[in-house]
């Protein structure tokens, strides 16, 4: 059996997907927290792993803690510099953290923890719900080497492709590449299923001649059917499409560069998110593309 202790923060779809897959594997899976409290108890009673009350308890309890939380403001909190923090007795503990977050989030993230004696890594994950259960995750890292060397055989537990990408704050810069071009093609399948529909065509024989053709993509068959028939139900959703698709062209700006298809797709994530639709899966932007619907 393996020995090193893991722990989470951050229990929802997919920490919690995570956590059972590798006390599945036979980790210890020691405690679990989120900031709702249910689902970290619910979990903790299911794989027998203490439900932590605050942070501290968290890295008391483990060697290797995964972070699975929301947003940048979320991920430094469970850092704080003071109070209750994971940073508490860090010495020797490594976090790896794999919420979609801006790159200099991580990077602050990194050096908060060397300051506390722990170390980092980044764990992006290019996948979905299915996957974190069933440990076919796309994981892109960054840190240092001997950092993703040393935890290494946790993560191939988690990943079928596993990368290795480079310093801290590079692999969320692919990460962030990998959704602003997901994005995109997402919300052009809304579009052209949407004037497909406008024009009256069979939508079964559109979505097959774009299989067949240049206007195949993953995307289409993930999401093409699920527009075509309204079936939202979330995997990824139109609220994390808006906030991913801003994180990218926050990068491009600050690079100079001018991204205009991505900073249209942003308009319509943002647009699907103030509509009351952010709870949809990302699909749900082709609401916005049909006639009769919410546009």
């Amino acid at each position: 059996m393996p020995s090193e202790k893991i722990a989470f923060v951050g229990v929802g779809r997919m920490g919690g997907n995570m956590a059972r897959r590798l006390k599945d594997c036979g980790y210890k899976v020691t405690a679990v927290y989120d900031a709702y409290a249910p689902a970290a108890a619910a979990l903790a009673k299911e794989i027998g792993a203490k439900h932590a009350k605050n942070l501290a308890a968290v890295t008391a309890a483990a060697d290797v803690i995964f972070t699975v939380v929301t947003d940048d403001a979320a991920q430094l909190g469970v850092f704080a510099e003071s109070g209750d923090s994971l940073l508490v007795k860090a010495k020797g503990k490594v976090f790896v953290n794999c919420a979609t977050i801006t790159p200099k989030t991580h990077v602050e993230v990194e050096r908060r923890a060397k300051k506390a004696g722990a170390v980092s890594l980044e764990g992006c994950m290019a996948s979905s719900i299915p996957q974190a259960r069933n440990g076919t995750l796309y994981l892109m890292c960054g840190g240092e080497k001997k950092t993703f060397e040393r935890i290494k055989p946790i993560l191939e537990k988690l990943s079928t492709a596993l990368r290795y990408v480079g310093k801290t704050g590079q692999a969320a810069q692919v990460k962030a590449l990998v959704n602003m071009v997901m994005n995109i093609n997402t919300a052009g399948l809304a579009e052209g299923l949407g004037l497909g529909h406008a024009l009256g065509l069979d939508l079964d024989m559109l979505r097959e001649v774009f299989a067949q053709t240049g206007a195949n993509s993953q995307v289409l068959k993930t999401d093409g059917e699920d527009m075509q028939n309204r079936a939202h139900d979330c995997y990824f959703s139109g609220a994390h499409a808006a906030k991913d698709s801003t994180i990218a062209w926050v990068l491009g700006a600050e690079a100079g560069i001018n991204l205009p298809l991505a900073g249209a797709t942003k308009q319509q994530f943002d647009k699907m998110v103030a509509l009351g639709l952010g709870h949809l899966d990302k699909s749900g932007v082709a609401e916005l593309t049909f006639k009769g619907r919410h546009a």
